[in-house]
């Protein structure tokens, strides 16, 4: 793999960023799937070649062509187009060989250029995603001592409107650098998470772990609707 510029990273479930590029690809297929495959589920293999086709064929925003067009360096046309005479496929279809053979060549010495281009162009699409999801996510400071809620992302057997996703409240024991705390809970060890996966109760003391000012029930049907990224000073005593 080294030889071919293939890195290989080892990845989880429960952090799928780490193949975000294979994992954008199988949501479009799984997209694909849902709509084809009816109400006969079982058949899904059957239709994953169809699907493969469909999705290599398609436009891509990110490179701003097809996946055929960024391997062969040519659009596709389907037999289907040709058999019912398609205008716009066959305004461009020629018989002399000769002449088509010319063509391909020129095509193939343009390939890396339009490989370089799509390049640049998913650099570009990458940053601009980048600056949007950036522009949503406030900074968030915690404090020793802050009690917080921790949002469980793990959780996904039930719905939002039986089970709360929230669990807690947690003391703050200490803060690293980068969004990183350690959260410290009465019955188990002190444990590390992303400040990203939690929200601020209230702040106060380590002293008292009683309900005193503001200490709302979290297996409410109000903490759950609460997003990440947001800060929400009204939730402050």
């Amino acid at each position: 793999m080294f030889n071919y510029s293939v890195t290989d990273r080892l990845a989880t479930a429960y952090y799928p960023q780490t193949s975000g590029q294979v994992e954008v690809s199988n949501r479009g297929l799984k997209r694909i799937l849902e709509r084809t495959v009816g109400d006969n589920r079982a058949s899904w293999s059957d239709k994953l070649d169809d699907v493969l086709w469909a999705f290599r064929i398609a436009f891509k925003t990110p490179i701003e062509c097809t996946p055929y067009k960024l391997v062969y360096g040519k659009a596709c046309h389907l037999p289907i187009e040709l058999k019912h005479k398609a205008y716009w496929a066959l305004k461009h279809f020629n018989y002399d060989l000769l002449t088509v053979g010319d063509h391909r060549k020129v095509q193939f010495n343009e390939l890396n250029e339009l490989r370089d281009q799509a390049y640049e162009n998913t650099l570009i699409y990458t940053e601009k995603t980048k600056r949007i999801r950036d522009s949503k996510i406030k900074d968030r400071f915690f404090n020793v001592g802050d009690r917080v809620l921790l949002f469980n992302s793990r959780l996904k057997i039930f719905s939002r409107k039986l089970k709360t996703r929230w669990s807690g409240p947690f003391t703050i024991t200490q803060v690293f650098p980068y969004g990183t705390v350690e959260l410290s809970q009465t019955d188990g060890p002190n444990f590390t998470v992303n400040g990203q996966t939690q929200t601020l109760l209230w702040r106060g003391h380590t002293k008292d772990d009683s309900c005193s000012g503001f200490c709302p029930s979290i297996t409410g049907s109000s903490l759950p609707q609460l997003q990440l990224g947001i800060f929400y000073p009204d939730l402050i005593d």
